[in-house]
C-alpha cells in the first residue's frame, strides 16, 4: 500500500493556499487500499449524528492530546473536515504545526461528502456494522432477554461471561455473570466451563461485543452450546428485569489444563483466515519501515497486565475493545497492526476478526519481542477509560452512567443519534446521498460544551 501526496494531485489548493481533497478521491483511496486518515474535527455529538463511514472523531479541542496516537507516522495522509462551522482550516493549521506535513480539508465538508457517499449516525460504525455482518452470515446464536433469564434461574450448569470492559460490568451486570473481557474469551473459556455440557451465555452492553465474543468461542472450536444476549443489558433492562450492580466477579487467573487446547485451536483459526506470525527479521523490517507505512504496535492483554509490563512502544489495546472501537485506537485506513500477547492466543483471535475487516493485521509474541519490567513509558495515547460505543459510559465524563438503562439521561441518548443508540440497537443507520441532519447547536463549537 503507498500514499499520496497532495503535491501529486493538481489543481486542490483553496483560495487560502490550504490544500483539498475531493470526497471522490477520499473513496478512490479507500477502494485502492491507500493509507488516509479522515478526521471529523467537530465535538462527538454532531459527529455521531453523520458521518462517513471510515470517519475517525477527533475533536478540535483534543488534536493535541490524541493525534500522535491515531496517526504516529508524520507523513501520514490527513483529510480533515467539518460541517460548516469553520473547525477544518483550524484543524489543518494545528496539526502542521505538529509536524504533519500532508494535511488538506475535505472538499465541501460532510455536505459535500454526502452528495456522492452515504453518511452514517453513531460511533464505532465500522465495528458495529461488522458485528451485524458477522451474525447475518455466521447466524451466531442468540437469545432475547426472556429467553434468556428462563435459562439463567432454570439451568444449574450454566455460566455467563460479561464480555465488556470490567469497569462496565461493575456498573451494571446481569445475574451469574462473571467478567472476561472479549478479547480474554478464547483464553479463558474453557478453564471456566471445563464440561462441554455446559451452556455458555456471552452478553455485552448492546450487541457489538456479544456477536463477536460469542462467535470467537464458535470459532475457536469449543464444544458447548454458546448463545449471545440479545441487545445485551440494555435488551435486558427494556424487558424489565434487574440489573446488579457493583459485581467483582472476575476470572484472572492463567488457564492451565485447557491451555493447549485452546492454542491449538486458536492457530488453527488465525492459520485458516491468513493471520501472520511474524518472525525477528520481519518485525524489524515493519519497524525500518514505520515512516514509509503507518505502523501501530498494540499490546492486547488486559490493563493489569500491560500495567506490569509490555513491550517498548506498545500501546494497552484490549482485544475485545479494539475490535469493538478500532476507530479509537488507528485513525488511518491501510496502517499496519502488530498486536502481542504472552499466551499466543489473544493476539491470534483479535487479529483475526480484524483481517476479516480488512486491516493488516500481524502477531508477534514474546519469543521474538519480551515485556519489559514495569514503569516503562506508555506510548502517547492517554490512558483513559473508554467506553467503546456503549450507552454503559457517558462518553464526554469519562464515568459510568447513573440510569437504569445505562444512560445518564434520555437528552443524552439522544445526542449519541436516537434512544439507546449506543448500544447499537440503531448502529450505522445511513442516511441518503445528499441528506445531512443538522447539527446540535449546543454542541457545535468546542467552548460552548456544557460543563459538569
Amino acid at each position: 500500500m503507498t500514499s499520496i501526496s497532495q503535491s501529486q494531485i493538481p489543481g486542490t489548493l483553496r483560495p487560502d493556499g490550504i490544500p483539498e481533497t475531493t470526497p471522490r478521491e477520499l473513496r478512490r483511496r479507500w477502494r485502492a487500499g491507500e493509507e488516509v486518515a479522515l478526521l471529523d474535527v467537530r465535538e462527538e455529538g454532531p459527529y455521531s449524528l453523520a458521518h462517513p463511514f471510515f470517519a475517525v472523531s477527533l475533536p478540535l479541542s483534543q488534536i493535541e492530546l490524541r493525534i500522535l496516537d491515531l496517526i504516529p507516522r508524520l507523513t501520514a495522509p490527513i483529510v480533515v473536515y467539518d460541517n460548516g462551522e469553520g473547525y477544518a482550516a483550524r484543524a489543518v493549521a494545528r496539526i502542521s504545526r505538529l509536524g504533519f506535513t500532508d494535511v488538506s480539508i475535505l472538499r465541501g465538508g460532510l455536505a459535500g461528502y454526502a452528495e456522492v457517499g452515504e453518511v452514517f449516525r453513531d460511533v464505532n460504525v465500522p465495528s458495529k456494522a461488522f458485528g451485524e455482518l458477522v451474525e447475518a452470515i455466521r447466524h451466531t446464536p442468540s437469545l432475547s432477554a426472556r429467553e434468556a433469564r428462563e435459562l439463567i434461574e432454570s439451568e444449574p450448569d450454566l455460566v455467563v461471561l460479561d464480555a465488556r470492559r470490567f469497569e462496565e460490568y461493575r456498573t451494571m451486570s446481569i445475574p451469574r455473570g462473571i467478567s472476561v473481557p472479549g478479547g480474554e474469551l478464547a483464553f479463558r473459556a474453557r478453564e471456566i466451563a471445563p464440561s462441554p455440557d455446559t451452556t455458555i451465555i456471552v452478553n455485552c452492553a448492546g450487541r457489538t461485543r456479544s456477536i463477536i465474543g460469542t462467535q470467537s468461542l464458535i470459532n475457536a472450536g469449543l464444544p458447548n452450546k454458546v448463545f449471545a444476549l440479545r441487545n445485551g443489558t440494555i435488551g435486558w433492562t427494556l424487558a424489565g428485569h434487574t440489573v446488579e450492580r457493583g459485581r467483582t466477579d472476575r476470572f484472572l487467573q492463567r488457564p492451565e489444563a485447557t491451555y493447549p487446547t485452546a492454542l491449538t485451536d486458536a492457530k488453527a483459526w488465525a492459520d485458516r483466515v491468513g493471520v501472520s506470525v511474524l518472525d525477528r527479521a520481519t518485525f524489524d523490517l515493519f519497524q525500518a519501515q514505520a515512516n514509509e507505512r503507518t505502523l501501530h504496535l498494540l499490546d492486547v492483554r488486559t490493563p493489569e497486565e500491560y500495567e506490569r509490563g509490555h513491550p517498548a512502544g506498545f500501546a494497552s489495546a484490549p482485544g475485545g475493545q479494539l475490535v469493538q472501537a478500532i476507530d479509537e485506537w488507528v485513525a488511518v485506513r491501510g496502517a499496519r497492526l502488530v498486536l502481542f500477547d504472552d499466551d499466543g492466543i489473544r493476539a491470534r483471535m483479535t487479529a483475526s476478526w480484524l483481517v476479516q475487516m480488512g486491516w493488516e493485521a500481524h502477531v508477534v509474541g514474546p519469543d521474538v519481542i519480551a515485556a519489559t519490567s514495569a514503569g516503562t513509558p506508555a506510548p502517547r495515547r492517554p490512558a483513559l477509560p473508554d467506553p467503546g460505543g456503549d450507552a454503559n459510559f457517558d462518553r464526554r465524563t469519562r464515568r459510568p452512567c447513573e440510569g437504569p438503562d445505562g444512560c445518564r439521561s434520555r437528552a443524552q441518548s439522544r445526542l449519541r443519534g436516537g434512544p439507546y443508540s449506543g448500544c447499537a440497537l440503531r448502529s450505522g443507520l445511513a442516511f441518503r446521498r445528499g441528506s445531512v441532519p443538522p447539527a446540535r447547536r449546543r454542541t457545535d463549537r468546542p467552548d460552548q460544551r456544557r460543563r459538569r
